[in-house]
């Protein structure tokens, strides 16, 4: 009998043990509850829309009304509303001044759990079809459809598509593909690490910078049959095609192409530190 008693505590403890393992998932499944937030801005005139946040993919759509309605949905997060609900939780902080309109969304710092947590958090923009918007995320994907005006787009750690734009834009990634469309008379795009694919509808024309760089990936470019360029593309490791007749300025070669499109123009400046390059007419 006294030979017995040993095993005892170990079969305790190993009960112990699978019991707090089984309630993890359980606490993990707790905090992937959503919350979300909603507020809508009356403009009067011309709109200016900033938003500012660390950790959150944002989505901007066009409506036909005179305002802007932010839908912020957050899962495994609770809302802090301008602060007043404590730490820890999402802060969404919003302005109005006229027919400007900042928001801001902060992410609180994840730190170790037991569980399994699925947390995200999702900006969610309905705005007029013109306006000045300019949108930033530290860390999150930007996605915008039929918008036109000025349009500043950022992501440091995040892809950016676009689609049914119209004016200027200035897209930039830190690490991140971009697939864009629209008609524009100014782009800028820049990512540190993605591909580029980018269709300019007609009437897309050169009044301002237009200037595409990415550090590593590919650059795809349409244009319309009349578009007018100074051309200067470069890639640091791959090959350049040009389907427009271009008029050679100085030496040429596979990964280098300097010359008048349709004429010549305003300067068309492309880059790539690893990858092709090619243009073609839509």
């Amino acid at each position: 009998m006294r030979g017995m008693r040993g095993p005892r505590p170990v079969v305790t403890i190993a009960v112990t043990l699978f019991l707090g393992l089984a309630a993890a998932p359980a606490q993990g499944r707790a905090k992937d509850e959503s919350s979300e937030w909603s507020k809508t801005f009356t403009i009067s005139g011309n709109p200016e829309l900033r938003v500012d946040t660390n950790d959150a993919s944002v989505l901007v759509e066009s409506w036909d009304r005179n305002s802007i309605e932010a839908h912020v949905t957050s899962r495994g997060y609770r809302l802090a509303i301008q602060s007043s609900e404590g730490e820890g939780g999402v802060r969404v902080e919003e302005h109005q001044t006229g027919d400007r309109v900042e928001l801001n969304v902060h992410v609180p710092t994840v730190h170790w759990s037991i569980g399994i947590n699925y947390r995200s958090v999702r900006v969610e923009l309905k705005v007029p079809r013109r306006g000045n918007y300019e949108i930033r995320t530290r860390d999150g994907n930007i996605e915008a459809h039929d918008v036109r005006g000025d349009l500043r787009f950022t992501s440091g750690d995040g892809h950016i598509e676009a689609e049914g734009l119209d004016g200027v834009l200035h897209a930039r990634s830190g690490d991140g593909h971009m697939r864009i469309r629209g008609r524009f008379d100014e782009l800028s795009l820049e990512t540190g690490d993605g591909s580029i694919e980018a269709r300019c509808d007609s009437g897309s024309k050169i009044s301002g910078l237009w200037s595409l760089h990415t550090g590593d990936g590919h650059v795809n470019l349409g244009l319309p049959a009349d578009f007018a360029a100074n051309l200067d593309a470069h890639t640091g490791d791959g090959h350049v095609t040009v389907d427009f007749p271009v008029t050679i300025s100085g030496s040429v070669s596979r990964s280098e192409v300097r010359g008048k499109m349709n004429g010549g123009g305003q300067e068309l400046r492309i880059r790539t530190g690893d990858g092709s390059i090619h243009i073609e007419k839509l």
